[in-house]
């Protein structure tokens, strides 16, 4: 298929700039795959489409505050954006002006609080850089960084935690699952009191999410890796969901890639951590998952690609156009979507 396949127009002004509040008062596209039909909800509404002995997947990763500011010996401010840990002292770093950051060169961070050196170059704009501190570095960062919020936002956040869905708890994410921005707590809980169980997975989000597809033909793209985990009690839930005729509705593509890279072809999940490059585009044949909640995506992007092969293209094309003429909010703080 072709990249143009998956592309469609967007009016600038639907880019949602600032979170809604509450949060579940964000409208919710609820697209029937078996006919193809369209129902305008909100989102505190995606309860009535749960039913008793159902699973709600949900991926409890939190985004860390990994964009950072740091002063070369020279004096000149530099730009660090954490991307990935390579161990305890090491991380992949997107750094601007990227020329500047050879190899050798010292950063230092809010008077020597924390202090780098770039150790090698990984690739354009990308670095290898050792860290040096006291105490914990992730203490250290919530100090220091700033939420790493997406390009297209540009209004600042006044409050970070809105960037955080509500259940997060490990800090390894460069970017928010943003479908699950919309639960609240008192949501949970009448999902929960309807009877069914919401389980947990893991899936790191990386920047390639935002990175876009350049290659005509989809196929020949290059997924990016990210980490992963789902536990054996989590693995257990869904098996025996899957068992007694029960749904799996999937909360974001992170979730979705999850359970698809951990099943085998008879939609059993597996336990096991590792790192996925799981790839999903129209043609490809979805094992573990029975619904999907998902945000409004970029246009050309994997993650269109991926709404597309659970629906059809055609159907997810016509839900996006529809989207658009009835103005709903796209991207990170934008409005959902339910595929069922």
């Amino acid at each position: 298929m072709k990249l143009e396949d998956f592309v469609y127009d967007l009016p600038e002004e639907l880019i949602a700039q600032t979170p809604v509040e509450p949060r579940d008062s964000s409208r919710l596209l609820v697209l029937n795959r078996a006919d193809g039909t369209i129902e305008h909800k909100h989102f505190y509404d995606v309860v009535d489409y749960l039913n008793a002995g159902d699973v709600l997947v949900i991926n409890h990763t939190k985004v860390l505050p990994a964009r950072l500011w740091a002063h070369r010996e020279s004096g000149a401010v530099i730009e660090v954006l954490l991307v990935q840990q390579v161990d305890l002292h090491h991380w992949k770093a997107l750094v601007r002006p990227g020329r500047k950051a050879r190899p050798g060169e010292k950063l230092i961070f809010k008077e020597g609080l924390l202090t780098a050196e770039v150790m090698e170059v990984v690739e354009e704009g990308m670095r290898l850089i050792r860290f040096d501190y006291k105490g914990n570095f992730m203490a250290i960062l919530d100090e220091l960084g700033t939420m790493p919020l997406p390009p297209y936002i540009h209004e600042k956040l006044e409050d970070q935690s809105r960037y955080q869905c509500v259940y997060a708890k490990d800090p390894g994410s460069a970017a928010a699952p943003t479908a699950g921005l919309h639960f609240t707590e008192e949501l949970l809980d009448k999902i929960r009191a309807k009877g069914v169980t919401v389980a947990e997975v893991l899936l790191n989000v990386g920047l390639g999410t935002f990175r876009p597809v350049k290659v005509e033909n989809i196929e020949d793209h290059e997924m990016h890796s990210e980490y992963y985990e789902i536990d054996e009690a989590t693995a257990k839930i869904i098996n025996d969901c899957r068992a007694r005729g029960g749904r799996i509705i999937s909360v974001g593509t992170t979730s979705t890639r999850t359970l698809e890279t951990v099943s085998t072809e008879d939609g059993i999940v597996h336990a096991g951590s590792g790192w996925t490059q799981k790839f999903i585009y129209p043609g490809y044949h979805y094992k573990a998952v029975d619904s999907l909640i998902t945000n409004f995506h970029l246009p050309g992007s994997t993650l269109m690609m991926l709404v597309s092969a659970f629906a059809t293209r055609e159907q997810i094309m016509q839900a996006y156009a529809t989207a658009v003429e009835e103005k709903y909010r796209f991207f990170s703080f934008g409005d959902a979507m339910l595929i069922i």
